[in-house]
């Protein structure tokens, strides 16, 4: 497991807000090639299979497979930086920290213009609190030796 301050956190912010971003497209993009297969199989079914137009078929199957790798693709991504998808329908990410010599995570929902939130790692969104003075203090201030300095050093985007 990855640790990162809240400067590293915010530093690769913008590059897993980019894959988040394709994440979603591709996410919606599957979806709407799902729902058009669905509504072409069910068509094909209430007309006794007597309309089938395999063009079309194959191409939203082609369409959905595609969304599917590279959905894929951008979420390997962002596992690969370190950060955690917690909820993809509504963008919502953690980055592994230390606070108060416990774990704990950064957390960052997608529309919000840098991390302001944490929470306990069994706490999850609805435990999020603000980051404050008292939360900066501490969190800079780990005990030397810590590991933190070591841990999360490095973009963990491949180049």
């Amino acid at each position: 497991m990855r640790y990162f301050t809240l400067q590293e956190a915010e530093r690769l912010l913008p590059a897993v807000e980019e894959h988040l971003r394709d994440a979603l497209f591709h996410k919606a993009e599957y979806q709407s090639a799902h729902e058009a297969l669905e509504a072409s199989l069910l068509h094909i079914r209430a007309s006794g299979g007597a309309r089938v137009d395999q063009t079309k078929l194959s191409q939203l199957q082609g369409k959905q497979t595609e969304s599917v790798v590279a959905l894929q693709e951008a979420m390997e991504k962002i596992a690969q930086s370190g950060a955690m998808v917690k909820d993809l329908d509504i963008g919502l990410l953690d980055f592994m920290s230390r606070y108060r010599d416990q774990d704990v995570c950064l957390c960052w929902k997608f529309g919000e213009s840098s991390i302001h939130f944490w929470h306990g790692e069994e706490e999850g969104f609805r435990g999020r609190k603000p980051i404050d003075d008292q939360f900066l203090r501490e969190h800079h201030n780990q005990a030397p030796g810590s590991g933190l300095e070591d841990m999360g050093s490095g973009s963990g985007l491949p180049n």
